[in-house]
Parts: structure tokens; sequence; C-alpha cells
């Protein structure tokens, strides 16, 4: 009994092998597809975690709003505040150039440069005494800075006159003029640009507003844009060369001191940080609040402040967002088709299920041989799904490099979304053929032997309306009735395309929203790019699973028309019409589906409206399905001319 179970299984393998590989593209393109947009989601948030490790990129700064900065003892206090952190101090300054530009100095630590780790660029730390290093132009707004672009070797003087003066004058707080005269008398430093290097702290490509003279100003990091002033040039020198009261006091003994400036903390437990995450939000309001407690007259910037970070995360929540939408669609859409796809293939079985139920086999031993092809092909889809996932997680963290200077990519396996997309879909299509096959199986071995009755054509509601119906020919009425006489295959078809045309729809209406709106980022705009092929494939192989059931459904019938004399233009029309008529109104239904789906996109997003979609966008979504629709029919053009006469007509009994 056990062998004969056996060939029978092996031969339903060999039977429906076009269908087997339909069910397992349905698989490979939804879970591969949904499951990226996810891992691409974790890799982002690993590799932002992993690069704020590697760089020892700070959790605090906190800068002076006193003239005279930081005492010495104010850092020993802070270093006692956190006895495991790495701190490094220092002093930033701007200075203003034209509207909405400036150069900005920072005088730091060199001998202890261990927070903030920059990567080289180009040249190298040799001597901090008579060389300054400069930001890359990709970390800045404006890509040709005053005076030209500068590189290792060039000269650069620094006028501490000049610098604090304007910077005092630009924060509100004018040097006196006894500071004024003695600056007056140092003398201008001669440096040479000895590298260029990439600041961890700034990697957003659209400019970094964070740091700016104006600490009580932060950026908005959901929209995607850096509103504030501009960065021309980022200008590193060790804070040895800043005149200090040291080298004031024989001029002015009550000269104050030019002391720190800034504060760089970096916690002790960077595992904490983990982008972004709860604990850290919970460190870093306990922390901030025991700075302000500590030291008067400070601001604590962190990195929820710094844009490029926050941004990026924030970038990553809303891709993760859109996943989880497109997982709801995508998962609907797949149950659908299996469905469909199993219970046809029950259908065929009908006589081989009657006789292994005469044989003594229960339900559920008849049913467990259509699991295992339903699972075969949803494993073997879901096992090349994740090398789909992981391609598509890289091309999305590949696509952010054109808003981010992204940090190398995490090495750390991400799995988690793509084992629950695969576990819903191994869930899906298992419940959906054991409904199909309880549903079979239940019938009596007699009643399963006999071949299924075709269903007897019906009226349809233009019958009724003479004025239409009489100036229809003969092929349009009998294409009509086909239409609604399988009702449920209609529905399937028309529920399956009207999502297939929300998923496009949805990802036209975020690329209007990136080109036409001002929204978004290019990184968006390639999210959206990836949204409309994925859902465009999906169009493709749901036509084609059941514009293929459909043609196995009426073999003999095209037999007959062929034996009638049809010619194969006419036999293809035949069925072709029939599925570009559910098609077109899978798409009409498709546009409330769509509305619904972009309000949902856009509320995830924080931005875009659906108003603001441009009207030739609706217009575009309904050619790409009807696009899709069409290479389809042309790939299944073949199997009907195809069709076998002899074969179809044979008597069933």
């Amino acid at each position: 009994m056990i062998k004969t179970y056996l060939k029978t299984l092996w031969r339903m393998f060999k039977k429906h092998v076009t269908r087997l590989m339909s069910l397992i593209f349905m698989v490979l393109v939804s879970v591969g597809f949904v499951s990226g947009i996810g891992t691409a989601t974790d890799k982002i948030d690993y590799s932002l975690t992993d690069y704020y490790k590697a760089q020892t990129v700070s959790d605090y700064i906190i800068k002076s709003t006193d003239a005279n900065g930081f005492t010495e003892e104010d850092v020993n206090a802070v270093k006692n505040l956190f006895p495991e952190a790495t701190v490094n101090t220092g002093m930033s300054l701007d200075i203003s150039v034209g509207e909405k530009r400036s150069v900005r100095y920072y005088f730091l630590d060199f001998d202890n440069w261990t927070v903030n780790v920059p990567d080289i660029v180009d040249g190298e730390f040799k001597d901090p005494s008579q060389q300054v290093y400069i930001e890359t132009a990709d970390n800045v707004i404006e890509k040709n800075p005053v005076g030209g672009a500068k590189k290792v070797g060039d000269a650069i003087s620094i006028d501490f006159k000049e610098i604090l003066e304007k910077s005092a004058e630009q924060s509100g707080k004018p040097l006196g003029a006894g500071m004024s005269a003695m600056l007056s008398s140092l003398e201008v430093k001669n440096m040479t640009v000895g590298a260029v290097i990439k600041s961890p702290l700034l990697i957003a490509n659209d400019g970094e507003p964070s740091y700016n003279n104006d600490i009580d100003a932060v950026p908005d990091t959901t929209t995607g844009t850096a509103d504030m002033d501009c960065l021309e040039r980022v200008i590193y020198a060790s804070k040895d060369i800043i005149p200090t009261q040291k080298d004031l006091v024989a001029f002015l003994p009550d000269t104050p001191l030019i002391a720190t400036g800034d504060i760089y903390v970096a916690v002790g437990n960077r595992n904490v940080f983990e982008s972004f995450s709860n604990d850290y939000k919970k460190l870093t309001d306990g922390d901030i609040s025991k700075i302000k407690q500590t030291l008067e007259n400070v601001e604590v910037l962190s990195l929820y402040e710094n844009y490029s970070f926050k941004s990026l995360n924030s970038y990553s929540e809303k891709v993760q967002g859109i996943g989880y939408i497109l997982m709801v669609a995508f998962l609907l859409v797949t149950a659908l088709v299996v469905l469909s796809t199993m219970t046809r293939l029950l259908e065929e079985e009908r006589s081989q299920i009657a006789c292994l139920k005469t044989l003594g086999y229960s339900s559920f031993g008849l049913i467990s041989k259509y699991l295992l092809f339903a699972l075969i092909a949803t494993g073997i889809g879901g096992g090349g799904a994740y090398f789909v996932a992981l391609g598509l997680a890289y091309l999305i963290c590949y696509v952010f490099n054109y808003s981010f200077d992204m940090p190398p990519i995490s090495s750390k396996i991400a799995v988690v979304f793509y084992i629950i997309i695969f576990a819903l879909i191994v869930v899906a299509t298992l419940a959906a053929t054991a409904i199909a096959g309880y549903k079979m199986t239940n019938e009596r071995p007699a009643n399963l032997l006999r071949p299924k009755p075709p269903k007897a054509g019906k009226k349809v509601f233009l019958e009724k309306i003479p004025f239409i119906w009489n100036r229809l020919s003969f092929k349009y009425k009998s294409t009509t009735r086909n239409v609604f006489r399988y009702k449920s295959r209609f529905f399937m078809t028309v529920i399956a395309v009207a999502f297939s045309t929300a998923l496009v729809m949805a990802g036209l209406a975020l690329l209007d929203m990136c080109l036409f709106q001002d929204f978004g980022s290019p990184a968006i705009m390639g999210i959206a790019a990836v949204i409309v092929v994925f859902a465009g494939l999906l169009t493709a192989v749901v036509i084609y699973t059941l514009t293929n059931i459909n043609i196995s459904e009426r073999n003999r019938e095209i037999a007959t028309l062929m034996v009638l004399g049809y010619y194969d233009r006419e036999v293809t029309g035949y069925i072709y019409r029939e599925v570009y008529i559910n098609s077109i109104i899978g798409i009409i239904f498709g546009y409330p589906v769509s509305v619904l789906l972009i309000a949902l996109v856009f509320k995830t997003m924080g931005m875009g409206t659906l108003a603001g979609v441009s009207w030739f966008m609706w217009l575009i979504a309904p050619f790409i399905v009807l696009l899709f629709t069409t290479i389809v029919t042309l790939i299944l053009r073949r199997k009907i001319v195809k069709i076998h006469m002899n074969e179809s007509l044979k008597a069933i009994e």
C-alpha cells in the first residue's frame, strides 16, 4: 500500500510540474520581496551600530554656553560622572562666509583622539603642531568650498583674532576690548593640510546641520531635508595651538582663560546603542539629566540630535513600516493563488482520490500528499527567496548611498523578518491546501469517480439590456457568459489583480512623492522603484498561474473549437478576451484598494499626501498591469495552440 502511495505521489509531481513551478515562483517573489525589505532595515540598523562601535562615536557633546568655556575641574567632573566612558575635549567655532554657509573649526585634543575617530581618506596624521585636517566634500553641503577645494599639502592660515571675534559676534557674546587687543598681537598660524578625513558624525550627503552655533535648534529628521546653516569647509586642528592663559598672562593678567568649549563623551557600554534601542533612550535621558545637574550653563547634544544618525535610522524605520504594510497584500494574493492552484489540482485528481479512498486511505492520508506537494513548492521557493531577499537588501543599502555616506554593510546575519514572512506563507499555503483537500475528500468515492459536470451557462446582467446585448457578436456574447460562469475563478482573479494594481500604484505614488512633491530622498525613490518592479512580477505570476489553470480546465472546450475549424488567433482570442476582461475589472477594483494602501504607506512614512499624487500616475499603474498581462498571454499562446485534439476529446468515461 505504501509503495502504491509513493508511486502516485511521484506521478503527481511529474504531471503537475508546471503548477509546482508556478507555486515556487509565487513564493519566491512574495517572500523574496517582503523579507528583502525587512532584511534591508535590519542590515542598515546593524551597520549603523557596528559603525558607532568601530569609530567610538560620541553619545553626548556637551557645549558650554559660558564665554569662558569649561575649566579643567569641569572636565574632571564629567570624567568622574562617567568613569568607564571615553572622553575627549575641544572647541568648535563657526565663521559665516555667506548666506547659510560657514567654515567650522574644531580644535581637539589630538593626543587622546579616541572619540569620533575619523576615517582617513588621504594623507596621514603626522605633526598636529604644524598640520590641520579637513573633511571630505561629501561631508558638507557645498561641493565647492570657499577659495577652492583643499588637498593634502595645501597651505591654510589660521587667524585667531578673526576666528574668535566673528564667532563671538555670531553667538551674541562679543569679546572684551582687552581680549581683542591681545589677540591682535598674536601671529597668524600658517599650517598645511596633513590629511583628508571623514567624520563618523557626518554621514548625510545633503548636509549636517546638527552641530552649528544655534545649539537650541534641532533638525527635522523625518522629512529628509537639512534646512539649516550649510557648511562649506570643516577644519580640524590641535587645541594645543589655541592661545591660552599662559600665552596671554604676560600682556594682561586678568584675561579670561580661553578654555575647553566642547566635551565629547562615549559611554562605556557600546552594546546599549543597538540603533537607538529603548534601553539606549532611557540611558540617554538619565545621563543628560545627570550632566545638567553636575555642570552649569551647558547644552547637551545626544545622537538623537545628530541629523545624520537619526535620519538614517528614521528612514530605516520607514522602510520597515512599508514592509509590514506590503506583507499583508502579498500574503493575501499568495494565499488566493495557492488556493486556486491546489483546488484545480485536486479537481484533476478526483479519480485518483476516489481509488485511494476505496483502498482505505484516510482523509488525512490523502490530503497529506497534496500538503507535501504544497510544502515542497513553498520550501524551494522560500529557500530561493532568502537569496533574493539578501540581494534586495544589499541593493537597498546601495541605493541609500545616494542620500548617505553609508557605513560598511554589516556582516551580521539578518533573518528575523525572513523567518516571519516565510512562516506566514507556509501557514497560508498549507491552510489553503487543507481547506481545498478536506472539501474534496469528504465526498463519496462514487461521486468522485464521476467527472464533475461543467457549470451551466446562465444569463448575465448585460442580457437584460437588449440595446447593448443585441449589438454584441457571438464571440463577445460567449466570452461575457464564460467570464461570469466560473464565479470563484473570476473573483480570485479580480481580487489578485486588484491588490497587484494597488501594489504597483503604491510604488508609483512613492516615486511621485520624491520626484514631484519634494518629499523623501533618492533612497526612498530607489525603494519605490523596487516596489513597482516586484509588484509587476507578482502580477505576471498571478496572471500566468490563473490563466494556466483556465486553459487546463478547458482543454476539451478549446479542442472542440479547433476541430470546428477555428484559426489559432481565434482560439487564443477566445481565452485572452476573458483574461483581459478579468484584468480590467481587477484594475477598476484596484483603485479603491490603491487609495487605502497609499494612505497607509504615506501615514507610515510621515510624509506625502494622497491628494498630491499626480493624475498621470493613476493611468500608468493600469498600463503596467496590462503590460505584464500581455507578456503572460504571449508566453501561454504556445500552450493553447499545441493542445492535442484527439487526447483532449477522448471520452472521460
